[in-house]
């Protein structure tokens, strides 16, 4: 058996006349974290729509579990979508329901639990990304940018997805509360035996919670392998972003 979780070869997404993604190729292993970095706008959030089964590619392959998903048909698309979890960027909490309730979303909209043990499985979770059982009944609104992102992360991770994708999970938040995050998605992937897929601009993040990094730039994997492999690159696009530089062969437009 294959130790591959996501197998993607000659991915291609365009949205008219722009190429988004131009011949994307890239494996994921088993439990696995691989973070993938590169500037606005070059792809990354299609990246992932694309494995979710959010986007169609206009073609090539991916494959999860050694089985193709692009074509697959809606009852089949579940049975994906029931294996992964999701962190998105700004939270993306529903502010008309309380917090037990988002984090138990999942739950109460696809299985036949009860309310009563879905708020205290909710409250379990919680606990795992540090939050007292008083903050679940309290709406999102009340609740500072990094217990939000713990509140995300909860529900991320309360079906034990076998998949969690990673959208700028420390994007807006103080250097220590982004520490704080980026120490419980290790310890929440590593839990669930889960493998991960995170995007962000956050370099001290990557350097974290990263097995392996990879660079998409122009619609393509141009370099990818370990931290130290990365600080050690003379590739000059990977030099030129990790380190934060105006000059380079990246250009920026102003």
């Amino acid at each position: 058996m294959s130790d591959i979780k996501i197998s993607i070869k000659d991915l291609h997404k365009s949205f008219g006349r722009k190429k988004v993604l131009d011949g994307v190729d890239l494996d994921i292993k088993k439990g696995e974290s691989l973070v993938v970095i590169g500037g606005s706008g070059t792809g990354k959030s299609v990246l992932i729509k694309c494995i979710q089964g959010l986007l169609t590619p206009d073609s090539g392959s991916i494959k999860i579990d050694d089985v193709e998903t692009t074509m697959a048909k809606t009852n089949r698309k579940k049975d994906f979508h029931s294996k992964m979890g999701m962190l998105f960027q700004g939270g993306a909490l529903f502010d008309s329901l309380s917090v037990w309730e988002n984090v138990a979303f999942s739950l109460l909209e696809n299985t036949n639990i009860s309310r009563e043990k879905a708020k205290v499985e909710a409250i379990r979770v919680l606990r795992q990304v540090g939050l007292a059982p008083d903050v679940a009944d309290l709406s999102p609104s009340e609740l500072s940018g990094g217990m939000q992102k713990r509140v995300g992360l909860a529900r991320a991770v309360i079906t034990k997805p076998e998949i969690i994708f990673f959208d700028e999970p420390t994007t807006g938040l103080d250097p220590i509360m982004a520490d704080v995050i980026n120490d419980l998605i290790i310890e929440s992937a590593k839990g669930l035996g889960a493998t991960t897929l995170t995007i962000t601009h956050d370099m001290a993040s990557a350097r974290k919670i990263a097995d392996r990094i990879a660079m998409l730039y122009h619609g393509k994997i141009i370099w990818q392998g370990s931290v130290k492999e990365m600080d050690k690159t003379d590739n000059p696009y990977v030099v030129q972003f990790v380190n934060g530089c105006a000059q380079g062969p990246i250009k920026v437009e102003v």
